[in-house]
């Protein structure tokens, strides 16, 4: 294989001095991202061919984000490992692989669930939410995608989704050649991705749009799929109100129809691997949309509650919105080195908590 592009080196060792500069900036790979970092792996590929500059472009474009790298394929985690390891430990409170750390095997915990209830009369939680992201083995994630293999995947996954049964049996829904009446539909359902995301866009996730992406969602639209979007598959299960158990099991009966029929890409050490290293692991975000309003009138200290429990709050339209009615999406922010359940179960006591809160502040 060929080498680095020259010119791609020169962008690779001009991306210390944009980060730097930018004094507002405190992504993460601002952070970690020295000139030793660079020295040592500006010149290195993947099988696949992905450079450091692959991973970083939308990081050094958008100099706000809070991360800022992304992974063209698999093999980028361990290639690029000097400069993703370290995010990835900062990112995972607990999780440190250079202590030797490995993400423990998949585990729902079917065996165990219990989530009660935390809101039966309906007063806080408007609605709740769990989703993983899968990739299909043996294919690069966005940026390196061609058009044939978009294409391909697609084929691939709707035959999968099609032969789902029971409560998951529904349609997928391309969004090529997709009609006006249904595009209207979904996007008042809320269902349907856009391109334009601009951090995705500038990691050259968005090429040959909208060719190979595509929704699936069953009868009672408590069960999605989003195709090629960020990763190759979202797997959603949602529904109104704070019933997190149902939409747990549905969303476990999902990945496992699925994965009978799609091999997914699986590491040791990283777990479930997809395009972010905010999304290893279990990849699982379990969330809640939720009324909070004697909490949340002071923003800051929301979110340093919110932080006590590993909990992440984001507006009602999730990362970078804003609260429209009062309405915050709260989530588990762990998604590395604990189980499946575990992830599950801190998002559920952290609302619990939150919602003691609220009730203790409207009683004074």
């Amino acid at each position: 294989m060929a080498g680095v592009d020259p010119e791609v080196v020169k962008k690779i060792e001009g991306a210390y001095d944009i980060l730097q500069k930018d004094e507002k900036g405190h992504s993460l790979l601002k952070k970690y991202l020295s000139k030793e970092v660079i020295e040592k792996l500006k010149n290195k590929k993947t099988a696949m061919g992905a450079s450091l500059w692959d991973c970083i472009q939308s990081g050094v474009a958008n100099t706000d984000s809070g991360v800022g790298i992304y992974a063209p394929d698999a093999e980028s985690y361990t290639t690029f490992s000097d400069l993703f390891y370290p995010i990835i430990n900062d990112y995972h409170i607990g999780f440190d692989i250079s202590k030797g750390a490995k993400h423990p095997a998949a585990d729902f915990g079917l065996a165990k669930l219990n989530f009660p209830n935390p809101d039966p009369e309906g007063k806080y939680i408007v609605s709740t939410r769990v989703r993983c992201g899968r990739s299909l083995q043996g294919y690069p994630f966005n940026p390196l995608l061609n058009e044939q293999q978009y294409k391909d995947m697609e084929k691939k996954v709707q035959e999968a989704l099609t032969g789902l049964g029971g409560e998951l049996a529904g349609k997928y829904y391309p969004l090529t050649g997709m009609t006006k009446e249904v595009q209207t539909q979904l996007i008042e359902d809320h269902f349907l991705f856009k391109e334009g995301d601009r951090f995705l866009q500038t990691a050259n996730a968005s090429r040959y749009w909208p060719t190979g992406r595509g929704i699936f969602h069953n009868a009672a639209k408590t069960f999605l799929v989003w195709v090629n979007e960020e990763d190759h598959l979202r797997i959603i299960s949602m529904q109104k109100g704070g019933d997190l158990l149902a939409v747990f099991k549905r969303l476990i009966e999902g990945v496992n129809q699925i994965e009978k029929k799609l091999p997914f890409s699986h590491d040791d050490t990283l777990g479930f691997q997809t395009f972010c290293p905010t999304n290893l692991g279990t990849t699982v975000r379990a969330s809640v949309h939720i009324k909070l309003p004697n909490l949340s009138k002071n923003l800051d200290e929301f979110h340093k509650i919110a932080g006590k429990y590993n909990l992440q709050v984001r507006g009602s339209a999730g990362e970078h919105s804003e609260a429209v009615g009062g309405i915050y999406d709260i989530s588990n922010k762990r998604r590395m080195g604990l189980t499946e359940y575990d992830a599950v179960k801190e998002m559920y006591d952290g609302i619990v908590e939150l919602i003691k809160l609220e009730k203790a502040s409207e009683a004074k």
